[in-house]
C-alpha cells in the first residue's frame, strides 16, 4: 500500500509542480547556471583572470578561428593578437603609455576599435570609450572625467577633434589618428608607427598590478547634469556583464551579429566581451542596416544578434518576403521590445528565442527574462534576490522623490503596482559611481530606505512586478529619456538651445509617439522679448551640435516656462499634452527631415500618429 502511494505521488509530482509553478524548469536551469557562474567568479577573485586572459586562452587554443568579420574581411584570433601587440608596442614607445594610464578611444564600430582596446589591456591601461556622435563642449568634457593622457581617433573623426584641439592641448593630452600621416598640428599619425612595431607577445608583467577591482574601462552615460558622466567599469563588472551569454546558452560554435555601438555597455560588455569569453565569431557592422540585416545573417551563418526595441520594429515593418524564415538565427538578446512587436517578430521570422534584459552601465542590479514571457524585462528569483537585495518603492512623480512614511522610511509597493527600483549597496553589490563626479555619484544613492544607515542604489526607473514574479519596465524618471536606443539628457539639449540668441528659457522633455519605443525629444521655449523663432537658424544649430537622436523633433513656444516652488521646470503637464495642435494653443513646430522646422498642423499630427511620417 505504501509503495502504491509513493508511486502515485512520484507519478503526479511533476504535474503538481507544474500547476504550482509552470516556470519551474526555467527557474531551476537559471539557478544551476547562476551557481556555476558564481563559482567561476569566486575562482577568478582568488586568482585574477581578465577578459584579456580569456582572449589569450582562445588564441592559444585555436589561433586560426575567425574572431571578427567586418565588411569583406575576416580576422582570426591569432591575427587580432598580433595586431594588438603591434599597437601596444607603438603606444608604449611613442605615447609613453604604461600600466594605470587612461587612453580615450574615439572610434566608430570598426576592427581597430577592438585591436586598440586589446592593446591597451595588454599595457594594463584603462580605455575611455567615447561616443563618436558627441561634439564640442560635450566631447571636451569627457576628458576631464577620466584623466586620459592620450586620445586615439579614427581618420573619419579628425574634424570633430580638430575643433577641440586647443582644449586638449591645455589638458596635456596627446592626440593620435589611425592614419599613415597627419597634416594637422597637434594630431600625430599612428598607423605608420604600428606598421614598424613588432608583433611579438608582450610581457604579462606590464599589467602585473591589475586586479579585479581595477578600472577596465570608462563608459559614458547621460544624466541630469546635462553632460556625459563616466561610469567606472572594473574587471569584476566586465565579467558579470559578459556572463549574460552563459545564461543565454551561447556556445563556441555560435556566430554573433554586432551592430550596436562598441562604446556602449551592451555592445562592448555583453556583446564583444561576452563573445571573447565564449570564443565565438563576431560579425561586426558599423551601423544597423534594415536592408542588409537578413542578408548579412544568411551570408555569415549568424545564430545570435543583439537588439534594441526599435530595431525589431524596423525589421517587422519591412515588406514580407518568402525567405523571411530562411536563416540560422536562434536567439536575439537586448532590451526595449514591445509585446506586440515581440509576437509579430517571432511569427514572421520564426521561432527565434528572445532574451529581454534590463540594466545600466553604472547599476549594481540587472534582470533578464530567461523564461521568454512577452513584454517582461526579467523574472524574480529567490537566489538572485538573496545575493542582490532590491525593492520597488513608492515614488511621487510630481515631487520627484520617494514617498516616506511617518518614521521617515520608504514604502515598498505591493505586487502589481509601479514603484521605483532600488538595489542595496553592499560588498557583493557595489556601486562605483562616476569618475571624478562625487556629486552625481551621491545623487544615485538613497539612504535610510528601510532602516537607519542602509544604503541603496537609485535606478531612476519605475518598474512593476506581477503576481507571477515577472518584471515590467514602466517609465524613466528625472531628466533623461530614451530614444533610438540612446539616453538623452534634457539639460544638455536645453543648454544647446539656450545658445541661440532668441531663446530666453528652454524646457526639454520626451513625449510618447504611437508605435515607437521610448520618448522623442520636445522642447518648450520662451523667446526673448521682441524676438521671433528662427526656424532655419534653429535647424542648422541642432544639426551642427546635437546627434540626430537628441534633436528636438517638436518645439513649443510659450509665454513663460512653468516652474514649481523650488524653481524646477514642470514637465509632467507638458509631457501629457504632447504635440497635439488641437490641444495646444501655443505655436508648435515640427522638425521635418531634410527641411527643418515647419509649423505643426493637424495633418502632420495625423500622419505621425498613423505612421505615414517616419520618425
Amino acid at each position: 500500500m505504501i509503495g502504491y502511494i509513493l508511486f502515485t505521488v512520484a507519478a503526479f509530482l511533476p504535474l503538481l509542480i507544474y500547476l504550482r509553478n509552470p516556470y519551474f524548469l526555467a527557474d531551476l536551469n537559471y539557478a544551476i547556471v547562476a551557481i556555476r557562474i558564481g563559482w567561476r567568479l569566486s575562482k577568478i577573485k582568488k586568482k585574477f583572470f581578465s577578459i584579456l586572459d580569456a582572449f589569450l586562452d582562445k588564441v592559444n587554443k585555436d589561433p586560426e578561428k575567425t574572431f571578427v568579420i567586418f565588411e569583406e574581411r575576416s580576422y582570426s584570433y591569432g591575427w587580432a593578437d598580433r595586431e594588438s601587440n603591434r599597437i601596444a608596442r607603438a603606444l608604449s614607445a611613442h605615447a609613453g603609455l604604461k600600466e594605470g594610464d587612461t587612453a580615450a578611444l574615439f572610434l566608430a564600430n570598426e576592427p581597430h576599435f577592438i585591436w586598440v582596446w586589446l592593446a591597451l589591456a595588454k599595457l594594463g591601461c584603462v580605455a575611455s570609450l567615447l561616443n563618436c556622435n558627441i561634439r564640442s563642449k560635450s566631447l571636451l568634457h569627457c576628458f576631464s572625467c577620466c584623466d586620459a593622457k592620450v586620445l586615439i581617433l579614427g581618420a573619419d573623426l579628425k574634424e570633430a577633434v580638430e575643433e577641440i584641439l586647443p582644449g586638449l592641448k591645455e589638458l596635456g593630452i596627446r592626440v593620435f589618428v589611425l592614419s599613415n600621416h597627419s597634416d594637422i598640428e597637434g594630431i600625430e599619425s599612428l598607423s605608420d608607427k604600428i606598421e614598424k612595431a613588432s608583433d611579438q607577445p608582450l610581457s604579462p608583467q606590464l599589467r602585473a598590478n591589475t586586479n579585479l577591482k581595477s578600472p577596465a574601462a570608462y563608459i559614458y552615460t547621460s544624466g541630469t547634469t546635462g553632460l556625459p558622466k563616466a561610469a567606472v567599469v572594473n574587471h569584476e563588472r566586465v565579467w558579470v556583464a559578459s556572463s549574460l551569454l552563459s545564461f543565454a546558452g551561447v556556445h563556441s560554435s555560435d556566430v554573433l551579429y554586432l551592430y550596436l555601438p562598441l562604446y556602449h555597455s551592451s555592445g562592448f560588455l555583453m556583446g564583444l566581451c561576452g563573445a571573447i569569453d565564449k570564443g565565438i565569431t563576431v560579425v561586426l557592422r558599423q551601423k544597423f542596416s534594415v536592408s542588409n540585416f537578413w542578408k548579412d545573417c544568411r551570408k555569415h551563418n549568424v545564430t545570435i544578434f543583439q537588439y534594441i526595441g526599435e530595431i525589431m520594429r524596423y525589421l517587422c515593418n519591412t515588406p514580407k518576403k518568402d525567405n523571411d524564415k530562411d536563416h540560422k538565427v536562434r536567439l536575439a538578446i537586448g532590451n526595449g521590445i514591445r509585446p506586440d512587436t515581440w509576437a509579430d517578430f517571432q511569427e514572421r521570422f520564426g521561432n527565434i528565442g528572445i532574451l529581454e534584459c534590463y540594466g545600466a552601465t553604472e547599476s549594481n542590479i540587472g534582470f533578464f527574462n530567461y523564461v521568454g514571457k512577452a513584454g517582461a524585462i526579467g523574472r524574480e528569483h529567490f537566489l538572485y534576490k538573496l545575493s542582490c537585495p532590491y525593492a520597488l518603492i513608492r515614488y511621487d512623480t510630481e515631487k520627484e522623490e520617494p514617498v516616506r512614511n511617518s518614521k521617515g522610511f520608504c514604502i515598498e509597493v505591493p505586487k502589481g503596482e509601479t514603484g521605483l527600483l532600488v538595489a542595496k549597496i553592499k560588498e557583493r553589490t557595489p556601486f562605483y559611481g562616476y569618475a571624478k563626479n562625487k556629486q552625481q555619484t551621491e545623487k544615485k544613492k538613497l539612504r535610510d530606505v528601510f532602516e537607519r544607515g542602509d544604503l541603496y542604489f537609485n535606478s531612476g526607473d519605475l518598474l512593476r512586478i506581477d503576481h507571477e514574479g515577472f518584471i515590467y519596465f514602466q517609465d524613466r524618471i528625472g531628466d533623461t529619456f530614451r530614444w533610438k536606443g540612446e539616453n538623452v539628457a534634457t539639460t544638455e539639449v536645453a543648454d544647446h538651445l539656450l545658445a541661440m540668441d532668441f531663446v530666453d528659457e528652454a524646457n526639454v522633455y520626451g513625449v510618447r509617439v504611437p508605435g515607437h519605443e521610448g520618448r522623442i525629444g520636445m522642447a518648450a521655449l520662451k523667446l526673448k522679448e521682441n524676438m521671433d523663432f528662427d526656424c532655419e537658424a534653429m535647424y542648422q544649430h541642432v544639426k551642427n551640435y546635437l546627434p540626430s537622436y537628441a534633436r528636438p523633433r517638436f518645439i513649443r513656444i510659450q509665454d513663460a516656462v512653468e516652474v514649481n516652488g523650488t524653481y524646477k521646470q514642470l514637465k509632467v503637464k507638458l509631457t501629457n499634452e504632447s504635440f497635439n495642435p488641437e490641444i495646444i494653443m501655443d505655436p508648435l513646430f515640427f522638425l521635418e527631415d531634410g527641411k527643418g522646422y515647419v509649423p505643426m498642423t493637424p495633418e502632420i499630427f495625423t500622419a505621425i500618429t498613423v505612421g505615414k511620417i517616419k520618425l
